[in-house]
């Protein structure tokens, strides 16, 4: 499959089961370092509080999400993708169309998410801040990171 087989779309009813898996089974795998009982925590505020709370946008392939991209005004609160669709351009493209529709765009990534880090600068974001500790105040930093439209 292809980045063209890629739809995005705004979310469905029924949607937020799924988005909820894919964001668990990606952040056992960005977010290891974190731990299995504070992944399930966070995953609870997930589905109370972020999905419901945020512009979401899906990227879907026959028209089931595979990954998808939270925006927090111009903010991108959160960009997961199945694991196993990783690496085919979904994140570019959930990326390219939060950027067509905001412009500038920010946002926060664990400094430990090696991987994360090199895709967004590849994509032109700089770095602007860093903080030693997360937003719960427990000692993982994060990286500010901006990219100008």
């Amino acid at each position: 499959m292809t980045q063209s087989d890629i739809l995005i779309r705004a979310p469905r009813p029924g949607d937020h089961a799924r988005l909820s898996a894919i964001w668990y089974a990606a952040s056992r795998e960005a977010h290891g370092f974190l731990g299995e009982d504070r992944l399930r925590a966070q995953r609870k505020l997930i589905e109370t509080q972020y999905l419901p709370g945020s512009e979401l946008w899906l990227a879907c392939r026959q028209d089931r999400p595979v990954g998808f991209i939270g925006l927090l005004g111009a903010f991108i609160g959160g960009l997961f993708v199945a694991p196993e669709q990783q690496g085919q351009g979904i994140g570019r493209a959930l990326v390219a169309h939060a950027a067509g529709l905001k412009g500038r765009l920010e946002l926060e990534v664990y400094s430990a998410n090696a991987r994360a880090c090199t895709f967004y600068r590849g994509l032109g974001f700089v770095e602007i801040s860093r903080r030693p500790d997360d937003d719960e105040g427990l000692p993982f930093e994060t990286l500010r990171l901006r990219r100008e439209a």
